[in-house]
């Protein structure tokens, strides 16, 4: 027997509309309402294949929405329970990090104390099957969704390894028990003695405790901590009290981000105590890039307008809107922008990002071996000693500094200001 959709009226009262005696500018327009009615039907009844309803009513809320702006989504309850993953830092999975090669899905590497690493999963290890699945000609995303479920369900996997200990017994097929894995988004390392890098790859809910915790590694390095380099290139962004909580590791006071919208509940004004991590005095360098967005903007905005931070790399992404998401009763969820964010200093980021005080294009840095080579008083034979010589050696960069060109420009200014301040400071004192 044939179902027929719900009536103009019912419809109206379906998606909340007043009835229309009401003289109401907020009403929804019936005619507009049945007409969307009408094309349901017609798609219904005699589209080539069958088409369920749930799948239509998706489709058309996606539709709705996705042609409002570029971030504001209808999330099923799949792609809901993504976004939480993403922003919380947790899933339940094996602990591999994946990626395509050569239209395989590879390992690029296991994450410590996990059931890969556990089970000697290694970087290289090409995923054949995914329990009883083959990956061929499966999606990166397809995989992903894959081994992660449920904590303590099982997950086969069938792996070929490219080289190594296991390349006899290729390939072979470990059982593993999914566990909750949590992504550290913030690591650290010393650029050279009395220097700092700290990277933050997204803004998820424990980035600023970790920050804290890599600041105080740093501070406990051998060298007291003379300059801090704070690297947001390629930060997508993420929580936005994450991010202000992490700006405000280095400010004492003082208005860190505004936002505005429709509604009161969404005009608000972010800012800074007393409280803060990083020394007053210690040189900052925030590095940017086109892949510095929405929250890592913010940070580097309020860095900026405080002038505690000198912004170098690239003009940033310029995502400057607010996104809310409003839980729904099916498991899905909208999320829908709701507000602009402003910087300390009433600029807004949207379509324009965070302009660096210093531009310094992506690349890498390459050695010229011929001028280690070069002949100097000191080379020649017989050449008169300086005994009162008191000339000491830069210390070197670390490797991640000479191969990263805009790293290595962040250090050698995180030097020369440190070098300046020392002569202004004994130039002041005579």
């Amino acid at each position: 027997m044939r179902r027929f959709l719900p009536t103009a009226l019912a419809m109206a009262a379906l998606f909340g509309a007043t009835a229309p005696a009401q003289a109401d500018v907020d009403a929804l327009p019936l005619e507009d309402i049945k007409t969307f009615s009408q094309v349901f039907e017609q798609v219904r009844q005699t589209y080539v294949d069958p088409v369920d309803d749930k799948t239509l009513f998706d489709n058309a809320m996606k539709g709705m929405v996705s042609k409002l702006d570029p971030h504001s989504a209808y999330l099923d309850a799949e792609a809901y329970r993504d976004l939480k993953e993403a922003t919380s830092g947790e899933f339940a999975g094996i602990g591999i990090q994946v990626g395509e090669k050569r239209g395989a899905i590879v390992v690029i590497a296991p994450i410590d104390e996990t059931p890969a690493a556990r089970q000697g999963v290694q970087p290289g290890d090409r995923i054949l099957a995914i329990g009883d699945t083959s990956t061929e000609g499966m999606t990166l995303q397809d995989a992903i969704t894959r081994m992660r479920g449920d904590e303590g369900t099982e997950l086969t996997l069938t792996l070929e390894s490219a080289s190594g200990s296991h390349a006899e017994a290729s390939p072979r097929t470990l059982t593993f028990t999914r566990e909750i894995i949590q992504e550290e988004s913030v690591s650290e390392r010393t650029l050279a003695p009395g220097y700092g890098y700290i990277r933050i790859s997204r803004f998820q809910k424990r980035t600023a405790d970790e920050f804290d915790r890599a600041l105080e590694r740093l501070k406990n390095d051998k060298e007291p901590l003379q300059g801090l380099v704070l690297d947001l290139r390629n930060n997508p962004g993420g929580l936005l009290d994450s991010a202000v909580t992490t700006a405000d590791e280095f400010l004492e006071g003082g208005l860190i981000v505004y936002t505005k919208g429709r509604l009161p509940e969404h005009r608000s004004r972010f800012t800074a105590d007393a409280a803060h991590a990083v020394p007053e005095r210690t040189p900052v360098v925030v590095l940017v890039n086109a892949g510095t967005a929405s929250a890592a903007e913010i940070v580097a905005g309020a860095l900026k307008d405080h002038q505690r931070a000198i912004i170098m790399g690239e003009p940033t992404f310029g995502k400057g809107s607010v996104q809310t998401v409003m839980p729904l009763s099916n498991g899905s969820a909208l999320k829908l922008t709701t507000a602009r964010y402003f910087t300390p200093d009433g600029h807004s980021i949207q379509a324009t990002g965070i302009v660096p005080d210093i531009g310094v294009q992506r690349g890498t840095l390459n050695i010229n071996e011929s001028e280690r080579l070069q002949v100097r008083e000191r080379s020649l034979e017989n050449h008169l000693i300086n005994a009162s010589s008191n000339r000491t050696e830069t210390a070197p960069a670390s490797e991640l500094a000479q191969k990263d060109y805009p790293l290595g420009e962040a250090l050698n200014l995180l030097r020369g200001l440190n070098v300046w301040g020392a002569r202004a400071k004994g130039h002041s004192s005579d």
